[in-house]
């Protein structure tokens, strides 16, 4: 029985959403051992190993559980030393990885050790993403004493191993669980330091044409479980059921949550004395930068009739019917203008090179993503100026209910209505 249950414990734990992984990307020149590496750290023969150098073309990716960290995503790369037109290609996408990484391992040896390295460390240095240094194949090529005291006076972690007599894979583990970044031990909370244990929360789920049939989306599975992960009650209620689930109730809930589509009804149906928001607003607390794109949000205001918008989603579904990125928030975003606006949708990891050309970028809420590529898109967008938000925050801007929907976060309302000139406030 116990056997059973552990088997059960450990199929479930698997199925982890890659947005709750940890992302430890496997970085270097070619054949320097960073398939033999992954394989051996995985136990299985995840990667090609091959003695021909850029045997991995494509980044490979391995979920897995590292106790007792918990689950984590390897990211194997093509060499950054890659050659030709194929190369450079391959080199591109192995740099897209750093985008998504939590967690960095340069693999190396000492005869090769040089430049490629020395800008991997700098750019995993710009972007605030711990480093380990992994001199591999020390069976072929003993590391040098004098380069791992530099290394560590400069701060960095270095381990030794062998991926093909295994010597230092167990070192190479441990000092993986002890530079996992703080925010990935410590996650926040979705939604449960907003209700607080024995309170209660009502979730209004809509269940329209783009709701998957048989479930419910990612961010209202995720909130449930943080919400009884926080000893938290909760109400799952249609938007036409909202009023009578209220009703049922001997005292009010601490907080209501709702698809961003049902914004209106919900905040109708909502008394004024209870706190509301929606799914998409907690995601851009959860896995961006909330205040960030409380700022974007107001950006919607500077635009005028011509200006191109990016619209950004983490999925790659095909939209259907009313579809909320390539239908809803263009037309709320038109009316609200008043004129005819150009719009560009990309889906998945397709982002635009160069986005100084819009006036706006508006992203879901990232939910199938770790927060680390989302923090990385808003990095990107404010290094050229560029305004950013999300779904939640652009519809209730577009709606006239962007206060009412900041309610439950005074620090980001305190953002927008300081963004408000004197007239306004």
């Amino acid at each position: 029985m116990r056997k059973a249950l552990y088997f059960r414990n450990k199929i479930i734990r698997m199925k982890s959403p890659k947005s709750f992984r940890l992302h430890i990307g496997l970085f270097g020149q070619r054949n320097v051992g960073k398939s033999s590496l992954l394989n051996a750290l995985t136990n299985q023969e995840v990667s090609i190993v091959s003695d021909i150098a850029g045997t991995t073309t494509d980044p490979v990716e391995k979920p897995m559980e590292l106790l007792p960290l918990g689950p984590v995503l390897f990211i194997d790369t093509a060499g950054v030393d890659d050659e030709g037109a194929l190369g450079e290609q391959r080199i591109r996408k192995t740099m897209a990885v750093i985008d998504r990484t939590d967690l960095a391992i340069v693999v190396s040896n000492a005869e090769v050790w040089g430049s490629f390295e020395e800008k991997l460390i700098d750019q995993f240095r710009e972007r605030e993403i711990p480093v380990l240094i992994v001199f591999n194949k020390t069976d072929l090529y003993p590391s040098r004493s004098c380069m791992v005291n530099s290394l560590a006076g400069e701060k960095l972690k270095c381990v030794e191993t062998s991926a093909a007599t295994g010597q230092g894979i167990s070192d190479l583990r441990e000092a993986i669980l002890k530079s996992a970044p703080d925010d990935f031990i410590n996650r926040p909370a979705i939604v449960s330091d907003l209700v607080g244990p024995g309170e209660m929360a009502i979730l209004v789920v809509p269940i329209d044409k783009e709701a998957p049939k048989g479930r419910l989306i990612l961010p209202q599975v995720q909130s449930i479980r943080d919400l009884l992960d926080g000893d938290s009650f909760c109400m799952v209620v249609k938007e036409r059921e909202l009023r009578e689930g209220l009703n049922r109730l001997n005292t009010p809930p601490k907080l209501v949550v709702t698809d961003s589509q049902a914004f209106l009804k919900v905040a109708a149906d909502t008394p004024p004395n209870i706190p509301l928001t929606s799914f998409s607003i907690l995601f851009a607390r959860h896995q961006g930068d909330l205040a960030e794109m409380v700022r974007g949000a107001t950006a919607i205001d500077s635009l005028k009739a011509g200006d191109k918008v990016l619209i950004a989603e983490a999925c790659s579904h095909h939209p259907i019917g009313e579809d909320i990125g390539t239908v809803k928030i263009p037309r709320w975003l038109t009316q609200y203008v008043g004129g005819k606006l150009q719009f560009d949708n990309v889906r998945g990891r397709d982002f635009p090179e160069n986005i100084a050309d819009y006036k706006l970028i508006i992203h879901c809420g990232a939910c199938m993503w770790n927060r680390r590529e989302m923090l990385s898109r808003i990095m990107k967008a404010r290094q050229l100026n560029i305004p950013i938000t999300n779904y939640g925050l652009t519809i209730a801007y577009s709606l006239g209910i962007f206060e009412r929907a900041l309610q439950p976060f005074p620090a980001a309302l305190e953002v927008y209505r300081e963004s408000l000139n004197p007239v306004q406030r």
